[in-house]
């Protein structure tokens, strides 16, 4: 697949089914995430492969009630850093745009292998950080959730999720984001 393809193809599936998750498969994740930019090479982004049961179900807990959906994945990748992390530029904001870019690279892999790989932002941080046994000195940047994409409409999803897995949500246009060598015009 080549990455216009993989761009193309990627989508924020909700109805999903579990898969077996191996070593080889979170390593490969894994080894695209670190091939991602970082400021200064400081690769600020950590990631928590979470994929046995008890531990899911821990995870699952973080969950409100709009993405219970998520009960149906087979990993769940929990996304951290630090301000620390990043290098000394903008007052550590590069942490989060470099974890952004990395978390792009594995969900594009992802995606290449057939997955569906479902970055959310719904989940308690509390929950998660004593799930993972994740210190009050680091941030979770989001939950990446994987799976296979099912054929069947999951039943836990809302009516307005059913519509967005039937048709990938519009985009904006060229012009409502873009702009030609300065604002405004």
């Amino acid at each position: 697949m080549d990455v216009t393809k993989a761009i193309e193809t990627r989508r924020a599936y909700r109805s999903l089914e579990p898969f077996e998750v191996t070593e080889d498969l979170i390593r490969d994740l894994a080894y695209h995430a670190s091939l991602a930019p970082s400021c200064n090479n400081t690769q600020p982004f950590r990631y928590v492969f979470v994929f046995e049961k008890d531990a899911l179900e821990k995870l699952f807990a973080s969950l409100p009630k709009g993405n219970q959906w998520v009960r149906n994945a087979g990993l769940l990748i929990v996304v951290f850093t630090s301000k620390n992390f990043a290098c000394n530029m903008r007052n550590g904001i590069y942490a989060y745009y470099d974890t952004g870019l990395s978390n792009a690279f594995l969900i594009l892999r992802a995606t290449e292998l057939g997955l569906v790989a479902h970055p959310i932002a719904g989940f308690d941080e509390a929950i998660v950080k004593k799930a993972v046994n994740l210190s009050e000195n680091y941030e979770v940047v989001t939950l990446i959730v994987v799976a296979k994409h099912a054929k069947e409409i999951s039943p836990l999803l809302s009516e307005k999720q059913i519509k967005s897995e039937h048709m990938r949500p519009e985009r904006k246009r060229f012009e409502e984001f873009c702009y030609l060598n300065k604002v405004g015009e």
